[in-house]
């Protein structure tokens, strides 16, 4: 199995950047020698040191380019990903991203009404390629996020995959995976934009860009009403 491609940085996952290899190197150096225990030390980097934010950029390249995903400390769960994978690329483990639509997605009504659906499409996670097999990671949500929703914070051990929960602390239905859109070793920055086109409609994400483009979204998603599911 050739995995060269999954250790190369790119324009998006730029692995080399100072700041990322540094932040890989500080954060492994806290733990064990072995590429498992290194990649379970950078996903809880990830998880709880990037605030989830869903109202990030997200339609250019440089969205989700891990340097500055790392720089901004937010990021939605496709730019978190996309650290996830700069961050193990950086420290020689084989990684990349992986993709799915899911339902309800610790969702607010807020930003239900926002996207105009329970659907959220191309969710992003990280896959390492970990004591010879590919195993997945998803550092999406940071803990504070989790304890609000009543959602225990997802666990990784290196060994099996980390993937989300059907049902949350109150026994109610939290997370459905509805398709998988496979795995890539590159962000497809305009896959995922034309698949929200697609499910969301063409001028509501177009909208979503302009408000952006003007620094006028103002949302915040730390403060929303949880939905009720």
């Amino acid at each position: 199995m050739d995995l060269s491609v999954y250790l190369q940085p790119t324009e998006i996952i730029d692995s080399r950047h100072p700041r990322v290899s540094t932040f890989a190197q500080t954060v492994s150096a806290k733990t064990g020698s072995s590429p498992t225990e290194k990649a379970i030390a950078i996903y809880y980097a990830v998880r709880d040191g990037i605030r989830y934010d869903p109202y990030v950029p997200f339609y250019l390249n440089k969205h989700y380019r891990a340097s500055r995903v790392l720089k901004q400390k937010r990021g939605y769960c496709v730019t978190k990903a996309s650290l996830l994978c700069a961050l193990g690329r950086s420290l020689e483990i084989p990684s990349r991203v992986g993709f799915a639509t899911v339902r309800n997605h610790l969702a607010t009504r807020e930003l239900l009404d926002y996207i105009g659906s329970d659907l959220f499409v191309y969710h992003g996670y990280t896959e390492f390629f970990l004591e010879n097999k590919w195993v997945k990671a998803t550092p999406a949500f940071n803990q504070e996020l989790c304890r609000r929703h009543r959602v225990a914070p997802l666990e990784f051990n290196g060994r099996e995959d980390s993937v989300f929960q059907a049902y949350n602390q109150d026994k109610r239905k939290f997370m459905e995976y509805v398709a998988d859109h496979g795995t890539y070793a590159d962000i497809p920055v305009d896959t995922i934009v034309s698949a929200w086109e697609a499910a969301y409609g063409c001028e509501r994400v177009q909208g979503w860009i302009r408000q952006m483009e003007a620094n006028t979204n103002g949302r915040n998603f730390d403060s929303e009403t949880i939905a009720s599911t």
